[in-house]
């Protein structure tokens, strides 16, 4: 490979070789696009679009696009982007990462891409961080989107935004802050930004938010049962059409680990388990339920069905709205079917045992238990409620998605970061993503120093006051890197120690921690931060502003000083700490101070070091200066990545199997909540309802004699319809199954339509629209749960040579078909049973609340959860009453 770059180039080389013959087209334009007025300026944007629409395409337009867009900026901001910003915007065009050192302008680059990417009608994504940097990005870049005629639109976890461009500076009195904020300080002028739906701001032309919500908003979309409630655009809107993601690596690798969950609170559900559990056992055989152990079936009579009702007080077993349950009569039959199963089919000591309070299944094959794997669809929680164990599980997961299959959505995918190089492989393989390393605007002139070596963690941090100490004391500031929290709290104590006036970073207050980050470079200013704090913000020496005199005081000190108190198993973090100093050509120095009881140290090869310092008597707070011990600590890290690497890897792995599912299902849903639906449902209910006559037909056809037995087909079908009214007909034809399937089918027509009769044509829709959608969520809720433990017990298979991965496919696409013949099988039994509907007057989505875990290499979720409804809230059955005195609890 190293022969053949050096003969044709690396894809890097001809990539720049290509931009910067665009850039001098640009440039060209620049003069002319001068002359125009601000309304000519914008009137550009109508042509471009219009030019697209003819058949033009991006590429074509891009210098036009890239030259207007520069203008736009000069005339709202007052700068002009650098010739290498526009090769990292062709770069973010293309679907590439621009690494672009720290300082470079990255905020203000992307606006040429975005520009040019949104004149297609179809929305671009900005993905920040934190809902600060969306808010300030927004209101920085909105200036030059709406010079140009575009919206833009921001999604923050509490709130949606449109950038105002009303609020003007003639409206109202600027202070000089309030005008450095509008040119992109740390602060945002929050009146730019007008509160709105999210819908709207999702469907600006530009919209700025955070990864978190993009994700999280996908699945709450995946939840909501009509169409106005939906926020992201479809993918015939444009949906998902292309996605810039600031501090890619941070977002893509660092928290690509922690998949994104909504999850609900599950407490009904275990007392209905446990409720089941005690009615159940007081029906009786033959006169309540018929039992087929053959078929390993039980179903209820309607004498049974009666006397279940009285035993709950409801009218209507399978009436929405008359239990005393949130989600109304569906759920209900879901936990008494489930109920009855484990009361008559499973047998304790047989099909499973309980051992030390918990319910574990025997295997029917080996006989051997089967500890981690549960009965799906609920019907473990029956048996555990039957035993009187407890009933597993408090919450449940009702939709999740990882990082990596989200992004994934996008049509385009393109990132920025100062640290993408280094995993680069990691980003082609997961993300189709390659990595455009974007020259500095001016010659880096920073002094990275070795790193310095120490004996014990004591030891360094004494060397670290003594250094620190002597820069504040002649002026020069400096940034502190720690590796966590903890040790950033123990340093700023010992800092306060020796008296050196500091400030304290570790990422709990994004818009305080900009504030503080923006003044790091004024003189003898002393900051101490978490790694990754403060990111998406300048240090400008000085601080800011600053004035011409300040800025030269730091840079005759040697500017800033980066101090890196350990290394960390990442080298991104460690560069990303560095390129803190020496942006945009300023002066500065970095250097790393570690010690052999660093964790990364300990790890590799520390004792053997420690053992020689020891032997030579070197000092507990006295360094030495090791390349061997620097390339061991870098081989150290490499090998490190590539164990995260090969995780995330396998996390993935399993999880296209669940996004194929997911896929499935998603779009199924869409379908239901459509207004086509409406045109479609009738039809699709007959076609499941002639699918379960054709099934029940098929299952009563004797094997050895080939005669239908006729009665088998009546008891399969009672679940749906009144077989005594179709049970002459069927009789006349005397085990003709043609006749009988064909006698049945019509039946079933003329039934429906006696039935949409009664009730009116748009009520037997909603009807079919409501089925459909609760029997999909609660099965797919229960298909997550499944595959879950599946997941967690497929990995003892590799004992019995047998690849995990290949197992958990086989065994999910077997359990996928289940839940899809189950939901068909459930649509069929319910759909005749549900008399009317009322209609809730709360959202069938209640508010949730973030509860997000940190981030942590044994897989913690980050999850949103449900919130538990209040004694005095509404009742979500739609009474109008207060939740106690409609329930009395």
């Amino acid at each position: 490979m190293a022969i053949f770059s050096k003969i044709f180039g690396d894809e890097n080389s001809r990539f720049l070789k290509r931009a910067f013959k665009v850039v001098g087209e640009i440039n060209k334009l620049e003069p002319e696009y001068k002359k125009l007025s601000n309304e000519e300026l914008k009137n550009k944007t109508q042509e471009f679009k219009q030019r697209l629409a003819k058949g033009e395409t991006l590429n074509q337009i891009l210098p036009e696009a890239f030259a207007v867009c520069r203008e736009a900026s000069v005339r709202t901001l007052g700068q002009r982007h650098f010739d290498v910003q526009l090769i990292g915007s062709m770069a973010l065009h293309e679907g590439k990462i621009a690494e672009m050192r720290t300082g470079e302008g990255k905020t203000l680059m992307a606006t040429l891409a975005m520009y040019l990417n949104t004149l297609e009608g179809k929305g671009v994504h900005l993905v920040t961080v934190n809902d600060y940097l969306a808010r300030r990005d927004a209101v920085w870049m909105g200036q030059i989107y709406n010079a140009l005629g575009l919206s833009v639109g921001c999604v923050n976890h509490d709130n949606s935004y449109l950038y105002d461009s009303l609020v003007t500076s003639d409206k109202r009195q600027e202070t000089e802050d309030e005008i450095r904020d509008i040119q992109g300080g740390f602060k945002v002028v929050y009146e730019f930004l007008r509160p709105c739906k999210k819908n709207e701001a999702y469907g600006a032309d530009i919209t700025y938010g955070t990864n978190n919500e993009y994700g999280f908003d996908y699945l709450r979309d995946n939840l909501v049962h009509e169409v106005k409630d939906l926020s992201q655009r479809s993918r015939e809107e444009g949906g998902w059409n292309f996605a810039i993601v600031d501090e890619v690596d941070s977002i893509l690798i660092d928290e690509a680990r922690t998949p994104l969950i909504i999850s609900q609170p599950d407490e009904e559900s275990g007392a209905l388990y446990q409720k089941f559990a005690r009615i159940v056992p007081k029906l009786n055989a033959e006169q309540d339920y018929t039992l087929d152990e053959k078929h390993r079936s039980a179903v209820l009579t309607q004498d049974g069905i009666t006397k279940v009702e009285e035993l709950l007080g409801v009218k209507n077993l399978y009436e929405e709205g008359t239990s005393n349950v949130p989600g109304g009569g569906i759920r209900l039959v879901h936990h008494l079917e489930q109920a009855l199963r484990a009361q008559v089919l499973f047998k304790r000591d047989k099909d499973y045992i309980v051992k030390e309070g918990e319910v574990i299944i025997v295997d029917e094959f080996t006989g051997r238990l089967m500890p981690g794997r549960r009965y799906s669809e609920g019907l473990h929680q029956a048996i555990e409620a039957k035993e009187g164990v407890a009933v597993k599980r408090e919450s449940r997961t009702v939709a999740t998605i990882t990082f990596q299959n989200y992004f994934r959505l996008y049509k385009k995918l393109a990132g920025m970061s100062g640290t993408a190089a280094t995993s680069q492989e990691e980003f082609h393989k997961v993300y189709n993503l390659d990595v455009a390393v974007i020259p500095t605007h001016r010659p880096m002139v920073r002094k990275d120093e070795a790193d310095l070596i120490y004996r014990s963690e004591k030891g360094k941090f004494q060397a670290v006051l003594r250094k620190v100490k002597e820069l504040h004391e002649k002026g020069q500031p400096v940034l502190l890197g720690t590796g966590s929290i903890e040790k950033n709290e123990h340093l700023s104590g010992l800092l306060n120690q020796v008296g050196v006036p500091h400030k304290v970073l570790n990422a709990k207050n994004h818009e305080a921690e900009a504030q503080i980050i923006a003044q790091a470079g004024k003189t003898g200013a002393v900051t101490l931060a978490t790694n990754i704090a403060g990111r998406g913000v300048d240090i400008i020496l000085g601080g800011n502003p600053s004035s011409v005199e300040e800025a030269e005081k730091v840079r005759n000190v040697g500017g800033l000083f980066v101090l890196g108190t350990e290394r960390h198993e990442a080298r991104r973090i460690d560069n990303q700490l560095r390129g803190r100093a020496g942006r945009q050509g300023d002066h500065g120095e970095s250097q790393f101070f570690v010690s052999l009881e660093d964790d990364l140290m300990r790890v590799f090869g520390g004792e053997r070091i420690k053992n020689m310092m020891t032997r030579f008597n070197i000092p507990e707070d006295e360094a030495i200066k090791s390349s061997l011990v620097s390339r061991a600590i870098e081989s150290a890290q490499t090998k490190i990545e590539g164990y995260h690497f090969d995780a995330r890897q396998h996390v993935l792995e399993y999880d296209e199997v669940m996004n194929k599912h997911r896929d499935v299902v998603y779009k199924t849903r869409r379908e239901f909540v459509s207004p086509e639906f409406k045109n479609k449902s009738k039809e699709k209910v007959l076609e499941i309802l002639d699918a379960e006559i054709e099934l029940a037909i098929s299952s009563s056809i004797s094997v050895e004699s080939g005669q239908v037995d006729v009665s088998g087909i009546l008891e399969n079908l009672a679940r749906i319809i009144p077989v005594d009214s179709v049970k002459p007909e069927i009789e006349k034809v005397e085990g003709d199954t043609i006749k009988i399937t064909e006698a049945l089918k019509d039946f079933v027509r003329k039934f429906y339509t006696e039935r949409e009769k009664e009730i009116g044509e748009d009520q037997m829709h909603a009807i079919e629209k409501l089925v459909f959608l609760r029997i999909l969520d609660e099965l797919w809720m229960d298909h997550l749960d499944e595959m879950e433990h599946l997941r967690d017990s497929v990995g003892l298979r590799a004992y019995g040579q047998r690849d995990p991965l290949v197992e958990y496919k086989t065994e999910g696409h077997r359990m996928f078909k289940d839940f899809v013949s189950n939901m068909e099988n459930q649509v069929a039994g319910l759909i005749f049973k549900i008399g009317n509907i009322q209609r809730q007057e709360t959202s069938n989505m209640r508010q949730v609340q973030y509860n997000k875990s940190e981030d942590t290499s044994s897989g913690a979720k980050q999850t949103v959860s449900g919130e538990k409804i209040g004694r005095n809230d509404l009742c979500p059955c739609g009474s109008g009453k207060k939740y106690k005195k409609c329930h009395g609890q």
